[in-house]
């Protein structure tokens, strides 16, 4: 017969509620709190309190379901819900991760995102570790579909609204700065900002305007940038909300473009390509900035014409530095309408020539030449490759296919080191060292004197053409007068003249040598009977020797004649 059940006593129940609420498993809550802007986080008691406050409470109420409250705060003041790149939340992405939070309890859904693609993510992310999420003042359940569409549609709202208000304040911009009224950003050189409003700065504007005058002097940015250096102008320094300066270091190219092409410093304001009467008074005239302007647009048409002209390829461009770690940059000479192509450390080409490693300037002709060459030897026959990089650095794709296995490339007066990069089952090659010296640029010096005769025949040279005899005379006249006024004035020296002729030192020194040609060679240059090939370059650069014998010479100019 079967038994009636056994009626409990009060102190059974209560004994067996306890243990049941011990055995409950323990639900970990992190509480994420975030306000868009810093306005009153100074305050004692801001926004990101209440929220956790409110948040904290609603924990409580729901201790009989196992909910415990972490101690740790995920707050993010002053941070846009449009981004999920925010310092606390991808901290707290991290402890979802590790496995150390179970719930997520937010004040409202927009606090977590405003972005219907980040919350899909985010959901994504918290179903794959088993999180719940859960809005206090607004009941759902993300485990349900009809929870996942409250969600959407609340977000879609907020997004909306997000949208809506980011077209108000680019509205209001566009309007204040039609208005001229300045909307904020990095305050420029020559001004300073009084009451939200910009006012000259007398000592950084006079450095503004050196800066403009400089670039009609010079003529390019690169000279500029060398004579801004040497004067000790500097960007403009101010300091963060942090405590830590920005600005006040050497000009670049790109920061003197910037600057040069700058319309506030004209009394105007820009918003897209337009621009509008400011309230700040100007610094430049209008026709110093638009000599400037017409100047600027025609440097950039000659690049933008070489560019085109010249489609050279460069077979480490990105993969090249020097022994002091700085990348060496393509760059493209042009002298009698060919090209030459180098590889330039961009401290060089910036204007800190202290900072160059052992070797500023290469020619990438040579190193291509030298590293396949290498390459050649020591690869297996089936990745080698005999053939070396034409003119216009143009390889072969079996030679670009080997090449591009390089990483970097480390270029010092004695070695040129390479580094290779991993291949597909991950194992590396050693670096390869190849001992090299660089060429020398400068030409031998050679003996120049009129001969008559080519390979001991008795056939005639071809005389000198007319248009070089006419440069070779006027560099002599140039010369006799420049070695005229070193002698008679003695504050004179080259460099007076380089400037006054406006050529480097360096062409001085060089010219000043046919001031000191035989007079049987500047007859002859006279007459037109020099031999074709001589000219000016030829006799600059040449050590010249005066015992040539007044027969030989006489025979020879007979002859020619």
């Amino acid at each position: 017969m079967r038994q009636p059940p056994r009626i409990k006593s009060g102190r059974e129940l209560q004994n067996q509620s306890v243990k049941n609420v011990h055995t409950q498993l323990i639900q970990r809550c992190a509480i994420y709190t975030r306000v868009s802007t810093e306005h009153g986080l100074e305050m004692e008691f801001n926004s990101l309190h209440a929220q956790r406050e409110a948040c904290e409470a609603y924990i409580t109420s729901q201790k009989h379901e196992g909910w415990q409250c972490l101690p740790l705060h995920y707050n993010d003041g002053g941070f846009s819900g449009g981004s999920l790149e925010r310092p606390d939340l991808q901290r707290l992405i991290l402890e979802i991760k590790a496995g150390k939070i179970d719930i997520i309890v937010v004040y409202k859904v927009d606090r977590l995102t405003r972005s219907l693609a980040d919350f899909a993510k985010l959901v994504e992310l918290f179903d794959a570790h088993k999180v719940s999420f859960v809005s206090v003042t607004q009941s759902f359940n993300t485990t349900s579909s009809m929870g996942r569409l409250t969600l959407n549609v609340l977000l879609s709202f907020a997004q909306f609204e997000r949208e809506v208000t980011g077209e108000r304040i680019r509205d209001k911009i566009a309007a204040s700065k039609k208005k001229g009224i300045r909307m904020g950003g990095p305050v420029p050189l020559g001004y300073a900002l009084k009451d939200k409003k910009l006012v000259v700065n007398d000592q950084e504007a006079a450095s503004v305007r050196t800066i403009f005058k400089g670039y009609l002097e010079q003529g390019s940015l690169t000279r500029l940038m060398r004579h801004l250096n040497d004067l000790g102008i500097i960007t403009k320094r101010t300091s963060r909300k942090d405590g830590s300066l920005r600005g006040g270091v050497r000009f670049g190219k790109g920061s003197l473009a910037y600057l040069l092409r700058n319309r506030v410093y004209i009394g105007e304001i820009i918003h897209k390509g337009n621009h509008f009467p400011a309230e700040h008074p100007p610094i430049i005239d209008r026709s110093l900035f638009d000599a400037v302007q017409h100047a600027l647009n025609r440097s950039d048409e000659q690049v933008i014409q070489r560019r085109n002209r010249t489609k050279l390829n460069f077979a480490f461009s990105g993969r090249i530095v020097d022994d002091n770690g700085n990348s060496m940059t393509p760059t493209i000479a042009r002298k009698n309408g060919a090209h030459y192509r180098y590889y330039v450390s961009s401290a060089l080409a910036q204007g800190r020539h202290a900072e160059a490693g052992s070797i500023a300037r290469i020619s990438a002709q040579e190193i291509e030449t030298i590293i396949t060459n290498k390459l050649t030897e020591l690869l297996p026959a089936e990745d080698s490759f005999t053939a070396s990089p034409d003119s216009t650095g143009q390889f072969s794709m079996e030679q670009s296919v080997c090449l591009n296995t390089i990483e970097r490339v480390t270029v010092s007066r004695t070695e040129i080191k390479l580094i290779f990069k991993p291949t597909l089952d991950d194992s590396s090659r050693s670096p390869l060292t190849i001992k090299w010296s660089p060429s020398s640029q400068r030409r031998k010096r050679v003996i120049l004197q009129p001969t008559s005769t080519r390979n001991n025949t008795s056939i005639p040279a071809r005389p000198i053409r007319s248009e070089t005899r006419a440069r070779l005379l006027l560099g002599i006249a140039k010369a006799r007068h420049w070695l005229k006024l070193l002698i008679t004035d003695q504050t004179l020296d080259t460099k007076a003249i380089s400037l006054h002729e406006g050529c480097s030192e360096r062409s001085v020194r060089q010219n000043l040598n046919l001031a000191f040609l035989p007079p049987e060679i500047v007859k002859a240059a006279i007459n037109g009977t020099l031999q074709n090939g001589a000219g000016m370059t030829q006799f600059a650069d040449a050590g010249i020797v005066w015992g040539i014998m007044q027969s030989e010479c006489d025979q020879d100019l007979s002859a020619q004649s």
